[in-house]
């Protein structure tokens, strides 16, 4: 190891996506990177971890890394794996990413990619989740770059608060047309969901889960909903903890 900052780079998107292969290009940059990542896509996973089967992880080459495994389990699970197992010392940065399409909002709470940063958090590591809000296998994540190189830098200077990461969104635009990083707070928005009932071959019914997207507050200046759609990279300090603070003091059993 040298004396560069060890960064931890992973996923959900799976070890080959070309989010995970920019991003790691970025990150190669600041430090000694160790790229841990699924074997194939986790999109959705949440928190998830593998419990009811084995975990495999297998070398792999195919970022210009310190060391590099695919894992069978989830983007938790990777996390987990490269903190308690591969790595011999804590990373000093964990990134996850770049996602391809945006986990703003509501979103957050399903998201794989968000998952292992808020692992890398519990860890007690500063950790980032990056997003673009380009579901396109073709995206084009270098319009991102020197916002990304910016957050990554401060972020290992100046560290985060214990238990805290963040979640960036970038918006689907040119570097030029990119205004600035706005740190936000989460939208109140949600999906309106639906499931499609369809038939198979055989006559057997299946279904394919669909919905919109409904932001509940769009006047609102101060959320990272509002950010994206003008124009800028929306940062969100992001945490486990769910306790729903503002309302303790209503409940009373006793």
């Amino acid at each position: 190891m040298s004396q560069r900052p060890l960064i931890l780079v992973t996923n959900d998107d799976g070890i080959f996506a070309p989010g995970i292969t920019a991003l790691a290009k970025i990150a190669s940059k600041f430090g000694d990177i160790v790229v841990v990542a699924p074997d194939k896509p986790q999109s959705g996973m949440g928190h998830a971890i593998t419990i009811n089967s084995t975990i495999r992880i297998q070398k792999s080459h195919y970022h210009k890394a310190l060391m590099e495994y695919s894992c069978s389990g989830t983007p938790v699970d990777c996390v987990k794996m490269a903190v308690n197992h591969i790595l011999k010392k804590r990373p000093d940065l964990v990134i996850s990413g770049i996602n391809h399409g945006s986990n703003s909002s509501i979103n957050v709470i399903y998201s794989g990619t968000m998952s292992a940063a808020i692992e890398g958090a519990l860890e007690g590591t500063p950790s980032i989740g990056f997003s673009l809000c380009d579901y396109s296998i073709e995206a084009d994540f270098s319009q991102a770059e020197k916002f990304i190189e910016k957050i990554i830098e401060q972020t290992l200077k100046s560290g985060m608060p214990k238990g805290v990461c963040l979640n960036v969104n970038i918006p689907k635009l040119k570097a030029e047309d990119i205004k600035g990083i706005k740190v936000v707070r989460q939208a109140k928005a949600n999906w309106v969901e639906r499931f499609d009932e369809r038939k198979d071959p055989y006559g057997r019914d299946y279904y394919w889960l669909t919905g919109e997207f409904v932001n509940f507050e769009p006047e609102s200046l101060d959320t990272d909903e509002w950010a994206l759609s003008n124009g800028y990279i929306s940062v969100v300090p992001t945490q486990a903890d769910l306790t729903a603070h503002s309302v303790l003091k209503e409940f009373n059993f006793s």
